[in-house]
């Protein structure tokens, strides 16, 4: 039988630690998701407003944390605010601002997708129906947009958590940081570690999102 190197794992505290490495990873993110949905949300419908110096603002923030990679905004912020600012900032929560950044942009363009995405004739009968503006929203455009929105949102959080494993490149300890100690620590006694420790990481972060994704698909189904 091949050997795996997955017998590192039940050395010592291995195990747990790589749990505790994936929790920090889930903390982040759950974190950073709970923030940066109703930021999205804002961001969102402002972007739909007639105003165009707001839609332009928004569009050029938009623009530039899409564009930007996550881990130039992870540099940016982290060692940026600490040498430029003289802000003492931990490696977990530039992580969470830099990914609340992120998810609200990308909160944000899926709300303003399906707002716009509305068609017209929805606001025009229901004014010709007697509705108010207000009523309108509450029972017509609000109902339609949760529809479009929520399985995309969904697919956004897995994103998000797989995402997470960028914030080792700033010395935040989570799942993958704590795998190459485990590896470099048995590099001499288990040389096939890697491979067997990378796939425990795998099904980690499988079993993480997994749930998740089959939910965005079983919504996707239902209301198509």
């Amino acid at each position: 039988m091949p050997d795996l190197g997955i017998e590192v794992l039940f050395k010592g505290t291995n195990m747990l630690r790589l749990l505790e490495g994936l929790w920090v990873a889930m903390r982040i993110s759950l974190i950073s998701i709970a923030v940066s949905i109703p930021l999205g949300i804002i961001v969102g419908a402002l972007m739909t407003v007639k105003n165009m110096a707001v839609k332009a603002v928004f569009k050029v923030y938009l623009e530039v944390i899409r564009i930007m990679p996550q881990l130039v905004l992870l540099f940016l912020v982290y060692f940026g605010t600490t040498r430029a600012m003289g802000i003492n900032l931990s490696g977990e929560l530039a992580s969470i601002i830099v990914f609340v950044l992120w998810g609200t942009a990308e909160m944000g363009d899926l709300v303003r997708g399906a707002l716009i995405s509305i068609p017209k004739h929805q606001y025009e009968s229901s004014q010709a129906l007697g509705l108010t503006k207000s009523q309108t929203y509450l029972y017509i455009i609000i109902p339609q947009t949760l529809r479009r929105l929520l399985p995309l949102s969904i697919n956004l959080i897995t994103r998000m958590i797989k995402t997470t494993s960028l914030v080792l490149m700033i010395g935040v300890v989570e799942m993958l940081k704590v795998a190459q100690q485990i590896i470099e620590a048995n590099r001499m006694s288990s040389p096939n570690a890697a491979f067997g420790v990378f796939l425990v990481v795998f099904v980690l972060y499988f079993l993480a999102c997994w749930p998740i994704s089959m939910l965005a698909r079983y919504l996707e189904r239902k209301w198509s």
